[in-house]
């Protein structure tokens, strides 16, 4: 097998530094968090008191709203879709704002349902309940 002088080099070093246990594979730790665990707790008591009490008009988190909390609260710049994994690795789920009209009559939704829609569904021919 073959490698590059530098790495037997690098290898040697290691070896007369720390003897055997330089030479133990070693997991890659990445890029240390940007949040600390105890900024990651202080945002969840922030989220518990909900999106309204920060000016927002509906009772949604969605990643866009809690990375600007988290740019408010603790000068960190997330992008959304980091921040979903954030709020995953805390147990969170990142809510969608459901897309209705302004105009949307609930009542008469109800109404509709209970009155018109047995009428109009369609049903498999035959089908029975078991």
């Amino acid at each position: 097998m073959e490698c590059s002088p530098s790495s037997v080099l690098r290898w040697r070093d290691l070896w007369d530094a720390l003897g055997e246990e330089g030479l133990k594979v070693r997991t890659a730790t990445g890029r240390p968090p940007k949040m600390s665990d105890q900024q990651k707790t202080k945002l969840l008591k922030l989220l518990l008191q909900g999106p309204m009490a920060f000016g927002w008009r509906t009772d949604v988190w969605t990643t866009r709203r809690v990375a600007e909390l988290i740019r408010k609260k603790f000068s960190i710049d997330y992008h959304f879709t980091h921040v979903a994994r954030i709020l995953h690795a805390l147990d969170w789920s990142p809510q969608k704002p459901e897309r209705r009209a302004l105009e949307r009559n609930e009542a008469a939704i109800q109404k509709w349902k209970a009155t018109d829609w047995e009428r109009v569904k369609k049903t498999l021919h035959g089908w029975a309940p078991t």
